[in-house]
């Protein structure tokens, strides 16, 4: 099941900065290569883990995306899902080498522009954010990134690596991915 926020839950009124006090999972490798939509989005709501399968939580994150914009794959991997979950568009990709089970991310409300067992890299656009009426980003559009292992909700953030959070000190990049670990 793509991830998504619990009924009855409210959506703030403007932008937050992504957590960084909340330590990286370390079950999740950084292995993304770019964040789902634009540069740096602002990231209307966080992570809030529920405290069981069935509590109250935002299983992912909002990020501002005006409808139309582009959708990304953060990494490389299988799309196992592109389609309509409750009248809004999902797209769920099965990250490449992540393990058993693998990771899998979802993004939504996305209007597809690949299939169910479509190869994906990094960067490769998925469909485009929708518009939708549904009051889960508040006054502004977002895209609902989430990040799951079978049926265990992550912080999708956690796939970023510090550079890309906008973390530690800048630097030029080689072409061929991310700067070596020291």
């Amino acid at each position: 099941m793509p991830s998504g926020g619990a009924a009855g839950t409210t959506a703030p009124t403007g932008p937050v900065t992504p957590p960084v006090a909340d330590p990286a999972d370390p079950a999740v490798p950084a292995l993304a290569h770019s964040w789902p939509v634009g540069v740096r989005p602002p990231v209307v709501r966080g992570w809030e883990p529920p405290a069981t399968a069935y509590s109250r939580g935002h299983r992912g994150v909002d990020l501002e995306a005006g409808p139309g914009a582009p959708v990304r794959a953060v990494a490389p991997g299988r799309v196992s899902f592109a389609g309509r979950v409750a009248g809004r568009g999902v797209v769920s990709v099965e990250l490449s080498g992540t393990g058993s089970p693998p990771l899998r991310t979802t993004y939504g409300p996305v209007r597809a522009s690949v299939r169910k067992g479509d190869e994906v890299l990094a960067g490769t656009v998925l469909g485009t954010v929708e518009a939708t009426r549904d009051a889960h980003c508040g006054p502004t559009s977002c895209l609902h990134w989430g990040l799951i292992r079978g049926a265990v909700y992550l912080n999708p953030l956690s796939l970023l690596p510090p550079w890309l959070l906008g973390l530690g000190p800048s630097r030029l990049l080689p072409l061929d991915g991310p700067p070596p670990e020291h």
